[in-house]
């Protein structure tokens, strides 16, 4: 597989990048961010996921512990009624944020948990004891699944829950076995998907629309369409035009990113998206009468991440919009969502998404909105969406 940083970006896969390492900034920030990947097959979609794994920080984890419990918050049945210093006296260790993948072959006792064999048929020392499976073991980190769309359609099972494992964040997990006590364990995980719309059983939302409502940002994978693009993407691939691959180069940067990570991951918790931009994304769902209160969270914690990712000074409107067409694809009607965007091209306060005036209380909006802005203040229904960027760039040059 070839490196991250040797894989060819374009701008159909460019948003792709952008989500994958917003999700891994997010989640060592304690915050999934789950993603899914449509597109046709060959396009990359995969690679690009599977490839991201040499940029996983390290995670401090209680020394031993299978689930990956925080020192600081221990989810597992072992270790979460410990207390903080018996905790210490077990100590610490460093691990590679977890990636693991879900196949289509996986059975439920694989995926949640099952009976330990190993220690039920000890010889010396029998016990029941419970083995947990792939989404406890990828706490803290990452699960992928290819096809999901087609897992979907075979593995009702395994599709509960991975609802259950996405409806909140952090997400639960119950684990139940024969001859065992039910457990029940948060589980604090970002899933990434990739599926073709195209291929049986077709698109997500058509198969299990409650699943594809759990992905906070889905993204379209488009095709190269440069001439330029397509010769250096060969080049790349021709064995007899191979630039030799340095591992020793490549390393450098995934070290140099991974601390940039770390640092992001920090600013990341201590960021907040300002009011305006807040009352902005409410203002979309009540317009359009969206059902997802889901989507103008992903919005939210998008636009955020997105900001966190550019390295702007401050949150922009700018990084809103970016996040809409991702976080509403799979959630409305395609006509509703270019209604959306158009209206976000409108300049006119009467047609604008931004026009947050009640035409029904007009005169004593006016009256108080006069009191507010004085001194030659405009009001922000009266900015159209062009001068508030020009102005944001104006204000911020390093980030336009």
């Amino acid at each position: 597989m070839k490196p991250y940083f040797g894989l060819a970006r374009y701008d159909g896969n460019e948003p792709l990048f952008n989500l994958v390492e917003m999700s891994i900034i997010s989640t060592l920030a304690g915050e999934p961010f789950h993603l899914h990947a449509e597109g046709l097959r060959g396009t990359g979609k995969t690679t690009i996921m599977r490839a991201s794994r040499e940029l996983l920080p390290k995670i401090k984890r209680i020394a031993g512990c299978i689930y990956n419990c925080d020192p600081k918050a221990p989810i597992c049945p072992i270790h979460r009624n410990m207390s903080p210093e018996e905790i210490a006296a077990l100590g610490t260790e460093e691990i590679d944020m977890p990636f693991l993948e879900i196949s289509h072959s996986a059975k439920v006792g694989t995926v949640a948990g099952s009976i330990d064999l190993a220690k039920i048929t000890n010889a010396d020392n029998p016990q029941a004891a419970l083995l947990p499976g792939i989404i406890p073991q990828a706490h803290r980190g990452i699960i992928f699944v290819d096809e999901i769309n087609r897992l979907a359609d075979t593995s009702p099972e395994i599709t509960d829950i991975l609802l259950d494992v996405m409806g909140n964040k952090p997400g639960r997990l119950q684990i139940e076995e024969a001859g065992l006590p039910t457990v029940e364990i948060t589980v604090q995980v970002s899933v990434w998907a990739a599926s073709n719309p195209d291929e049986d059983p077709g698109p997500l939302e058509e198969v299990r629309r409650q699943l594809s409502d759990r992905f906070d940002m889905v993204v379209f994978m488009g095709r190269p369409t440069s001439e330029d693009m397509i010769v250096k993407m060969l080049e790349g691939s021709d064995r007899a035009k191979r630039v030799y691959l340095d591992p020793k180069a490549y390393e450098a940067k995934n070290e140099e990113f991974r601390k940039q990570i770390v640092e992001m991951a920090h600013s990341y918790r201590n960021t907040e998206l300002p009011d305006f931009l807040r009352n902005f994304i409410a203002r979309i769902y009540i317009k359009h009468n969206l059902e997802s209160i889901r989507a103008i969270e992903a919005i939210q914690q998008g636009a955020v991440l997105y900001s966190t990712l550019k390295k702007h000074k401050q949150i922009m409107i700018n990084d809103v919009i970016e996040m809409l067409p991702l976080a509403l694809k799979h959630r409305v009607e395609g006509d509703t969502l270019l209604k959306i965007m158009h209206g976000l091209e409108s300049r006119t306060s009467r047609d604008s998404i931004l026009n947050i005036k009640d035409r029904r209380s007009a005169k004593p909006v006016k009256e108080r909105e006069e009191a507010i802005f004085d001194g030659g203040a405009r009001r922000l229904k009266d900015i159209g969406r062009q001068e508030i960027i020009a102005t944001e760039k104006a204000l911020n040059p390093k980030d336009a």
